[in-house]
């Protein structure tokens, strides 16, 4: 066995053992609570994977607001004890991290370098998460950000749009929120091919940005709907307790440096992705 997946029952995590098969071992919540140490600890000694890819995390980016505490466990203090226990086996890990790391007021991609201003209590978790990982393993981390994120794995904008389209005439949809829509099988291609690469921060996201009306727009399209049925909104049409960053576009010099291609463009990536969503049709 060479590596060990966390967060086995997530989206993309079930996207990344696939590609995996048999020479991975997917370990739920319910396998392995992360935020036990001693449990962590003794799981990886046990499991002596070459590498750790964690895709456990708290998610839910309003509830953090209110329970920052818990989030924290998770994608902090949790992420810690991954580390630790890398460390102490010489394992490799590549670690999970978010958009939300940002501020969100950027007019022009954030490179992996760029200071870093969370302004949500999501964002603040996550990005101890990548303190402890570039504290704890500069020679063995990988902190790989994403965002925007759709697959066939769990629920998602583009299953979301996908419904609507069949159940409603219009739909109002952000347009002033802008980022980059990322199918989670090309997520989880770059974190096996990051087992073998310099450590540091890496950027997987698809290339290229738009709205979520562009996105709504654009699945409309590709299922042979009118996308004029898609309306333009702001987010003051939907309140939420966490502010969502206006601007989430990422940029991808990283892998040029590490010998990779960047990501492809998300609107190549959405035509492939839409057959394996349930429930959708071409």
């Amino acid at each position: 066995m060479t590596w060990l997946v966390t967060g086995a029952g997530g989206m993309l995590a079930r996207d990344v053992l696939g590609l995996l098969g048999g020479d991975a071992v997917g370990l739920a919540r319910r396998d392995l609570d992360i935020t036990d140490r001693d449990a962590v600890l003794a799981a990886v000694r046990a499991l002596r994977p070459r590498v750790v890819v964690n895709c456990a995390a708290w998610t839910a980016v309003d509830d953090a607001e209110s329970r920052e505490a818990e989030a924290l466990a998770v994608n902090g203090t949790a992420v810690r004890h991954l580390a630790e226990a890398c460390a102490a086996t010489g394992a490799a890990l590549v670690h999970v991290s978010t958009d939300y790391v940002f501020d969100g007021h950027a007019r022009v991609p954030y490179a992996e370098g760029a200071p870093t201003g969370p302004r949500t209590a999501y964002g603040r978790t996550k990005l101890a998460g990548e303190r402890a990982v570039r504290e704890l393993l500069p020679e063995r981390g990988r902190v790989v950000r994403t965002g925007w994120l759709y697959g066939a794995g769990g629920g998602n904008f583009v299953a979301t749009m996908a419904r609507l389209e069949a159940t409603r005439d219009t739909v109002d949809v952000v347009d002033d929120q802008r980022g980059q829509p990322t199918w989670s099988a090309d997520v989880a291609a770059r974190l096996v091919a990051l087992a073998d690469a310099p450590p540091g921060i890496y950027h997987a996201t698809n290339s290229g940005d738009g709205t979520w009306y562009d996105l709504a727009r654009e699945t409309f399209r590709l299922l042979g709907a009118d996308p004029g049925r898609v309306r333009p909104v702001t987010t003051a049409a939907f309140p939420r307790p966490a502010p969502r960053p206006a601007y989430s576009v990422l940029g991808h010099a990283r892998w040029r440096e590490a010998g990779m291609a960047p990501p492809r463009h998300w609107r190549e990536a959405l035509p492939e992705a839409l057959p394996a969503l349930a429930g959708v049709r071409r």
